[in-house]
This record gives C-alpha cells, sequence and structure tokens, in this order.
C-alpha cells in the first residue's frame, strides 16, 4: 500500500473559476480546515500576482497548522534575465513558504507563440530557474504547463523539459494537463512512456474541460504518480480543477491507496459545504460522495433493498465521507437524516423520545425555510444546548430599531439603531451610529451588552455575507446571512434566516454574542 501526496490548490487554482473569490480571511478559515482535513500541501496563491496573496503568506505563518505545508506559485525567469534579478523569482523567495511550485512551457507551440523565445532558451528558464529555486526553498516543485498537449505535438521536446527540471534535482515534476481535454486512454500512454525517461517522483495536475479531470487522474496513480493536485469541489478555470472530494474516497476505498485517514475522510462533506458557503455559492446536490442526492433514495425497489442491505445500491457506505443515506419518500428518513447530523455534532439524541422527535422536527422546519449550518458550526451548537436544556440565557432583547436615512443625492447614507436589552433584572436601553444598517445594529447591541460583559469588547465581527435564497420572488425573497465573527483565541460562524435581510443579520449577530458568553463561561 503506496502513500499519495495530496496538493490543494482552492486557494489559487480554484479562485480562478467563474464566481469564485475567497477573501483574505476565508483563505485563512479554508486552509485551516484543509489541513484538518489532512492535506499536505495547500497551495495559499501567487504572491507576484496581487496584494491579496501577498497578505496570505504572511499572515499564514501566525497560524499553525497540524502538518500542512503552504506552498507558492510563480513562474519560470523571463527570458534575458537571471533568476535572482526577476520580481517574480525574488517575491516567491521572500514570502518564505515551505514549498515553491512554478510553472514552465512544455509545449513547443507555446514557446514559439507566447514566450516568442527559442526551444533551447526555453530549457534553459526552466533549469535556471529551478536550480536557483532549489538553492533558496525547502522544496520545490515543477508544474510541466500543457505537458500532454506538449507531448502530442512534440513529444521529443516534451521529455527535454522535464529533464531540464530534473537536472535541477526538483522534488517532484508535475505533469499538467492544462487544457482539460484529454482522455485516460491518452494520459495512462504518455504516462508509460515519461517513466522511460524520468526518475523523478511525478505529479499530476488535470482539468474538466473533458469531464475526465478525475479519471485522468486516477489512472495517473495507478501508473505510479505519487502527487495529485486538484480543488475541493472541483472549482477552477472553465469547466474546473480535478475535485479532490472525489479524488480522495477514490484513492482510499477504491484504489487502497493511502492519502488521509479514515477519520479525516468521515469530515470531507463538511469540507465541501464549508468551502462552497465561504465561496457563497449553493452546494450540488448532485455531487458524487458528498452531495445530498448522492446516498439518496427514491424508487420503491430501492428502497426496498438498501433497508434490507445499503450495499445494494450504494457504492460505498456514505458515513465513510460524512454522508448519509436518505430515503426520500419517507418521514422517518427525515428524521434519520437529522438523527445523523446531530451525531456528527457528537450529540446524541433518541429516535425514539417525544421531546427528541419535536426537536428534530423544529430543526428539520429551520433547514427547510433555508438555515444551513455549515460555515455556521456557533449557531448549530447554541441551537443544540437549547434542545438538550444546557442553554444559559444571558440576555433578552426587549426591542430593536434600525434607521437608514439619505439625506441628499450625492450625500452617504446615514444609519442609526436603538436596542432595548434587559440582564437580569436590569434594562439598558441606548443607541449607536454605523457605516451601515447592520454594522450600526452590531454596534448598538455591543454597546448595550458590554457594561454587562466585558469580554465582548474582544469579539470583532470579521466577515458578513449575504445570499438571496432561491425562492423567485425578487426583492421579497428570503435572505440567509453568514457572519464570522472572532476574539484574540478563535472564530466562529453564526446564521440566520428572514425574509428582512435586517432581521436576518440581528439572528446572526445575537447567536454570534450568545456564543461568545457561553466560551467565555461568563
Amino acid at each position: 500500500m503506496s502513500m499519495i501526496t495530496l496538493y490543494d490548490t482552492t486557494l489559487r487554482d480554484g479562485t480562478q473559476g467563474e464566481d469564485i473569490s475567497f477573501q483574505m480571511e476565508d483563505k485563512i478559515r479554508i486552509a485551516h480546515k484543509l489541513d484538518e482535513l489532512g492535506i499536505q500541501y495547500i497551495e495559499g496563491g501567487w504572491p507576484g500576482s496581487n496584494p491579496k496573496d501577498v497578505a496570505f503568506f504572511k499572515d499564514i505563518k501566525k497560524e499553525k497548522l497540524t502538518q500542512a505545508k503552504i506552498a507558492a506559485f510563480g513562474s519560470t525567469r523571463r527570458a534575458k534575465v537571471t533568476p535572482a534579478k526577476d520580481n517574480n523569482i525574488m517575491t516567491l523567495v521572500k514570502a518564505e513558504p515551505d514549498a515553491i511550485t512554478i510553472f514552465g512551457k512544455s509545449w513547443d507551440f507555446h514557446v514559439h507563440e507566447a514566450l516568442r523565445i527559442s526551444l533551447e532558451e526555453n530549457l534553459e528558464l526552466i533549469f535556471d530557474s529551478l536550480e536557483f529555486l532549489k538553492l533558496n526553498a525547502p522544496e520545490v516543485f515543477y508544474d510541466a504547463e500543457h505537458f500532454f498537449d506538449g507531448y502530442m505535438a512534440n513529444p521529443e521536446y516534451a521529455i527535454k523539459t522535464l529533464k531540464a527540471a530534473e537536472a535541477a534535482k526538483v522534488d517532484c515534476i508535475i505533469l499538467c494537463e492544462t487544457n482539460g481535454g484529454r482522455l485516460p486512454f491518452e494520459i495512462a500512454s504518455i504516462i508509460t512512456e515519461v517513466k522511460k525517461h524520468i526518475s523523478t517522483p511525478l505529479g499530476i495536475h488535470t482539468h474538466n474541460d473533458g469531464e475526465c479531470a478525475v479519471a485522468n487522474s486516477l489512472v495517473a496513480v495507478d501508473l505510479g504518480i505519487v502527487q495529485v493536485q486538484g480543488t475541493i469541489n472541483g472549482f477552477g478555470e472553465r469547466c474546473g480543477n480535478a475535485n479532490l472530494c472525489s479524488i480522495i474516497p477514490a484513492l482510499k476505498a477504491k484504489m487502497q491507496q493511502e492519502c488521509i485517514s479514515d477519520e479525516q475522510m468521515r469530515h470531507l462533506r463538511d469540507i465541501s459545504r464549508y468551502v462552497y458557503e465561504l465561496a457563497n455559492l449553493s452546494p450540488d446536490k448532485h455531487q458524487p460522495y458528498v452531495g445530498n442526492s448522492a446516498f439518496a433514495h427514491k424508487g420503491g425497489v430501492h428502497v426496498s433493498a438498501i433497508q434490507r442491505h445499503a450495499e445494494t445500491y450504494e457504492h460505498m457506505r456514505p458515513e465513510r465521507v460524512g454522508n448519509c443515506t436518505r430515503v426520500l419518500i419517507s418521514d422517518l428518513s427525515g428524521r434519520s437524516n437529522i438523527l445523523a447530523k446531530a451525531e456528527e455534532f457528537n450529540i446524541n439524541l433518541d429516535s425514539k423520545d417525544p421531546v427528541t422527535l419535536e426537536i428534530l422536527d423544529n430543526i428539520k422546519e429551520m433547514e427547510n425555510r433555508g438555515y444551513q449550518f455549515e460555515g455556521a458550526e456557533a449557531s448549530f451548537e447554541l441551537l443544540m444546548k437549547k434542545a438538550l436544556g444546557s442553554h444559559r440565557k444571558f440576555f433578552t432583547v426587549l426591542g430593536f430599531r434600525v434607521i437608514d436615512e439619505k439625506r441628499g443625492e450625492d450625500q452617504q447614507p446615514l444609519a442609526e439603531a436603538t436596542i432595548m436589552v434587559k440582564v437580569g433584572g436590569k434594562i439598558e436601553h441606548t443607541a449607536a451610529a454605523g457605516n451601515g444598517p447592520v454594522n450600526a445594529l452590531d454596534n448598538a447591541i455591543r454597546k448595550a451588552l458590554e457594561k454587562f460583559y466585558p469580554t465582548l469588547k474582544e469579539v470583532k465581527l470579521l466577515d458578513y455575507k449575504v445570499r438571496v435564497l432561491p425562492a423567485g420572488q425578487g426583492t421579497a425573497s428570503a435572505t440567509r446571512v453568514l457572519i464570522e465573527s472572532g476574539d484574540k483565541h478563535s472564530r466562529w460562524g453564526t446564521v440566520g434566516v428572514s425574509d428582512n435581510i435586517i432581521d436576518a443579520s440581528y439572528q446572526a449577530l445575537i447567536d454570534s454574542i450568545d456564543f461568545k458568553l457561553h466560551k467565555s463561561g461568563e
């Protein structure tokens, strides 16, 4: 049984997909989740391309990761410039990552048309850049861009580009299927030939334009590839990258290849939905392994069979990836689904207890209204505490009012919030301004409560996301608000849902404060 190294590029290649964008704080949060999943390398971005990525490599050094290494991405040096004087190369070195990955041209067509240099000069670019980086970085990987297309056009030259990287003693050479159009049998044939000439460990990086990214990656592993690059949920340019949410269980459950632990793989669905939520996208319910419908059964024959033996219509046990079997035509299946979710959060609920059934129906009704707790773990924990009777009520909001006023066409709107809270037997009535209605409400809530609970001064609102739920009612549609808060010790997410965006924001803000007070043990 061999060990496959997983290299995640969600934070770099994944963000090149249409509609995908992460704030720097989002990237830090996702890096922690990838680390918990057991990903060995996390590609944080291209520090030479934008200030956000420069900030990421600076801030990630302050975070404590369990085992993952942070990789920076860039390109070979420019023609006519030595590596030491190439800004891109030096920015990579100055970022001080655990590993550096650079790409170079494998396709003679690109060398002539994109770089406009000779084939020999391109080989020098590859060798010089990698040799320099090997002297200045702990690990160096080489992405052979467009390798498979390059090999199909000019196999001799494509191999020469790999030999240039091998001569620089890189740690791994990654064969990139950049255009995403090659088929598994083509990938297999070319890798077989490459291995006759190259002894350096090989990796694979595929795109999904021909719907073969996962298959091409698995074929590569079967032929001895030791590093697999991909993204969570297959995010990426055009049709996306190889989907690690499909690759990981295929490697472990079907190919007996070690990559992460069984316990880590049980969090795969959670990670998938977490990244969807931070990307502000609805999860694909039909996504293999981790989607809501991946192990959902509706047909009568199927249901009858899986109730006796799940293996009759399920290719693997869904619990292995954190999913669960769903019987769509059964009321009992709804309760079973919620029980499974509670179990994921280490909450032991007795399905036969009438009180528990009432609680489960309430949770199910909330989810039907649009609540999602991926990315809002704090709200879910509070929900469970209330259900089990272990929730302490620190305060009561008696009412609030928010005014958003614009006094002139060219003037910025003015926001003000007033709030009345009760703590014990005392009532506090106060007001605060803000740079928007939600910020004003946040300021007013804190102002009212901080005199009773000084630790709330530590809380900062780090991120705020709004999603209009697909109800087809235009501006009257319900909205879901996801808020990320944090203090000097940790970060937590809370959620609110309402037809009124201010009310949804209020729910998420109150949960955030409530969670902090429970966490602090006030």
